[in-house]
């Protein structure tokens, strides 16, 4: 059965590629073992060379990457363009830096010499979402190979081109052959790679659903998992706040990759004595947000990424006016082919609607009225996510006391808009996932952390 890319844009197919065989997926499983064995071995300097190459030619070809991910996905070609530009900077963090993170730590003793060595897993498969199509699979891929890890890739089946096109780069900076391979497969032979006795680890980013998949799948197997699965993040604003600067900052980060974020602010909380000059601030933010063609240098929202997210986001929003939301601006799906969605707002939201209780992954916008900053903290941890919050306030430390100690969410940024950063854990609690990326504590996910004694 083939794999079907489709331009979210128009419906048209754009091509087809064949589901590997079970054999084929055997195959590549063992050629990855074999160039695991041979790059466990591969110096620092070695690595850090093939990730420095990968990085120039995702920077030298850009444009073509970005022209790729509008035509499988719909993400506007100045938005992809910013995603490789972060695809290269991972690869540079992590030549740079994964010999210090994974340095051996001496550890004193009464006796003897004790320290903490860090060893490569092996195999480790990763099963990436469509909506970041480059950087999620970097931000995986950049320490796992710098850790001596082989990488199998999983991509979601509406963007297969962007897989091997992955595949290719890694292939062209000098990997070993077999080091970096896209499986195209659909989700249920998932299972018999992670049943592999190769595969040592999995990682998945993707929906609460798909993460209890793959980690029951992992713990039957007794396989270390990693999941950063989806969000309903919560923005605060507080009556001391620039009203303005957060409308703009909560839109902007609502909008980006038009809506389809796992760390996108999804709900609004708004303290009572502001909501009417932030509602307004909103509204005219979201008016001027237009969509268009994604290869359209000027378009700044794109299509959902097929028509079944479109439909089922607006089963959601109408679902959210049915139990009393009010619908603001947008909220109905435009005449005209493609799979866009106009930018909504809905006020009046509160538990029990969609739009409080779920991940709604497109433009809309969900304001949520409360009396005070109590309560504001309760409404923002109500929620079986905890993957990113945000707080606006113009008093610093109020702001970073409710980040450190009030937040339930694994990423919680003070008058900014949530964002992953090589030099910073990523992840969530709760239905969000477990687990970090990036940083020092995301090189160590998937390596033995190995105690060594010497007497």
């Amino acid at each position: 059965m083939p794999i079907t890319s489709t331009n979210p844009s128009t419906g048209q197919i754009i091509a087809e590629y064949g589901e590997m065989s079970h054999c084929g997926v055997i195959a590549a499983i063992d050629q990855a073992e074999a160039a695991f064995g041979e790059w466990r071995r591969a110096s620092f300097a070695n690595r850090s060379a093939a990730l420095r190459r990968a990085a120039e030619r995702l920077r030298l070809r850009a444009g073509s990457y970005a022209r790729l991910m509008a035509l499988e996905m719909g993400k506007p070609v100045v938005e992809g363009r910013a995603e490789i530009a972060k695809c290269a900077w991972v690869c540079e963090y992590y030549a740079d830096k994964a010999e210090g993170l994974l340095a051996p730590e001496p550890v004193e003793l009464d006796s003897g010499t004790g320290l903490v060595a860090f060893a490569p897993l092996g195999v480790v498969l990763a099963v990436m979402p469509w909506n970041f199509p480059f950087w999620q699979v970097f931000r995986f891929a950049a320490p796992a190979l710098m850790a001596g890890n082989a990488c199998l890739l999983k991509h979601a089946s509406n963007v297969p081109g962007c897989g091997k096109a992955i595949e290719d780069i890694f292939g062209e900076a000098g990997l070993p052959d077999g080091l970096f391979t896209t499986l195209l497969i659909g989700g249920s032979q998932v299972p018999e790679v992670i049943a592999s006795p190769h595969v040592r680890a999995v990682t998945l980013t993707g929906s609460s659903a798909a993460g209890r998949a793959v980690a029951a799948e992992a713990g039957r197997r007794l396989k270390k998992s990693v999941l950063e699965l989806g969000g309903s993040d919560p923005y605060v604003v507080l009556p001391d706040a620039d009203i303005e600067f957060a409308a703009r900052t909560c839109v902007a980060s609502r909008l980006i990759n038009c809506g389809q974020s796992c760390i996108a602010a999804k709900r609004f909380i708004v303290v009572e004595s502001v909501l009417g000059q932030f509602t307004e601030a909103v509204l005219s933010e979201m008016r001027c947000a237009q969509f268009g063609d994604p290869l359209d240098e000027g378009t700044k929202l794109g299509p959902l990424a097929r028509l079944d997210l479109r439909d089922e986001l607006q089963v959601q929003v109408d679902g959210s006016v049915a139990a009393g939301a009010v619908c603001l601006l947008g909220g109905r799906i435009p005449d005209g082919p493609g799979a866009f969605y106009p930018p909504t707002v809905l006020t009046g939201v509160h538990k029990g609607m969609p739009a409080y209780d779920e991940e709604l992954f497109g433009p809309v916008a969900a304001i949520v009225s409360v009396r005070n900053e109590k309560e504001a903290i309760a409404v923002a941890n109500d929620s079986a996510f905890g993957l990113g919050a945000a707080v606006f306030t113009q008093d610093p430390a109020r702001g970073r006391r409710i980040a450190i100690e009030e937040l339930e969410a694994g990423c919680c940024f003070v008058n900014a808009f949530v964002r992953s950063d090589p030099r910073l854990p990523f992840g969530g609690i709760k239905e969000s996932g477990y687990g970090r990326e990036l940083s020092h504590y995301g090189i160590r996910e998937f390596v033995n952390i190995k105690t060594v004694f010497v007497a």
